[in-house]
């Protein structure tokens, strides 16, 4: 199977979704435990529960996107070793 993306696409969705899903799992824990950061104002939403599974699909996404391009990254360290030359 070839790669469909770049080795340099890959490996910047590896490193952006790994992120993503450190920085949005804080984000809904924090609206989880309805955290004075995220509740405390009179603009923040009412329900800290139904906000924090919406961070949490969203951290799913993530996690998905994490699986495809490493995956990618796989095919493209698994072509470099059989000695293929890329002209990208």
């Amino acid at each position: 199977m070839k790669p469909v993306f770049g080795a340099m696409q890959a490996w910047s969705c590896i490193v952006i979704s790994a992120f993503a899903i450190v920085i949005l799992s804080v984000i809904g824990s924090l609206f989880r435990s309805n955290h004075h950061s995220m509740m405390g104002s009179t603009g923040d939403p009412k329900d800290g529960a139904a906000v924090a599974v919406t961070v949490f699909s969203a951290v799913v996404v993530y996690a998905v996107f994490l699986v495809g391009c490493a995956f990618q990254a796989y095919l493209h360290i698994r072509e470099n070793r059989r000695g293929a030359i890329t002209l990208s």
